[in-house]
C-alpha cells in the first residue's frame, strides 16, 4: 500500500486541478458537455485518515477550481457536500454496513455504482446551483445525466490508468 501525507495529497490535487482547468475543460463533447475529473480526490480518498483534514482538502481543490472558472464557490460547495456524505454515499451504494472499509473487497459493480453515485450527486449540485430555473428543470436534469456518465467514463478510465481499486 503507497503511504499518502499531506505533501502527497497537496500533489495529487494540484494535478487534478491543472488536469481539470487546462485540458478537460477545453475538451466539450457534442459541443455542450465537459468532463469532470477533479472530485475523484474526494471519491478515493483513504477512508481511515484525518475527516477534518479531509473536508479542508475537498474544500480546497473545489474553491481551487472555481478560482479558474469563476464560478463563486460552487464547485467547493459540491466537492465538500460530496466529501461530507461520502461516507453514506458509499455505505448506500455498495450495501456495506460494516465500520471498515476497503474498495478492495468490492466487486467491480458497487466500485462503479459508487462512483456514478457520486459524480450524479456532484453534478447535480454543480448545475442546479448554477442554472437553477423551474422552467429548465428537464432540460438541467438532462445536462446532469450526460454530464455524469461522460465524466464517469473519464473518472473510470483514471481509476483503471492509476489501479485505484487496487491501492485504496
Amino acid at each position: 500500500m503507497i503511504s499518502r501525507t499531506l505533501f502527497t495529497d497537496i500533489l495529487i490535487m494540484i494535478f487534478l486541478v491543472a488536469l481539470q482547468i487546462f485540458v478537460l475543460n477545453r475538451i466539450t463533447i457534442f459541443g455542450k458537455y465537459t468532463p469532470v475529473l477533479y472530485p475523484v480526490f474526494v471519491m478515493f480518498y483513504p477512508f481511515f485518515r484525518n475527516k477534518y483534514q479531509f473536508l479542508a482538502l475537498s474544500f480546497l481543490i473545489g474553491l481551487s477550481v472555481d478560482a479558474f472558472l469563476y464560478s463563486w464557490g460552487i464547485n467547493a460547495f459540491a466537492t465538500t457536500l460530496i466529501a461530507y456524505f461520502r461516507t453514506l454515499i458509499f455505505r448506500t451504494s455498495t450495501d456495506t454496513s460494516t465500520d471498515f472499509f476497503s474498495f478492495q473487497s468490492l466487486q467491480w459493480a458497487q466500485f462503479l455504482l459508487f462512483l456514478f453515485s457520486s459524480i450524479f450527486l456532484h453534478q447535480f449540485l454543480v448545475q442546479y446551483i448554477e442554472f437553477f430555473k423551474l422552467s429548465r428543470f428537464f432540460e438541467i436534469l438532462l445536462n446532469v445525466v450526460i454530464t455524469s456518465i461522460i465524466s464517469f467514463i473519464f473518472i473510470v478510465v483514471y481509476a483503471l490508468i492509476f489501479k485505484i481499486k487496487q491501492k485504496v
